[in-house]
């Protein structure tokens, strides 16, 4: 296996990783009640986490 590959697969993992991380934060943050701290449009806001996306999809970029 070539160097670009191993990072592909590496990197592959980490946005697996990060996917599964959101989708616990947000059901952690429905189960308490708690508001999720967002940044939309520059400016730091509350949001109820029964309106936030329970997963998400990171841009994989090719190559």
């Amino acid at each position: 296996m070539g160097i670009k590959e191993q990072l592909k697969e590496e990197r592959d993992k980490i946005v697996k990783g990060l996917e599964e991380t959101y989708r616990k934060l947000v059901e952690f943050k429905k189960q308490k009640k708690s508001p999720m701290i967002v940044v939309r449009n520059g400016e730091i806001v509350a949001v109820d986490p029964n309106e936030i996306q329970p997963t998400t999809l990171y841009k994989r970029n090719a190559g």
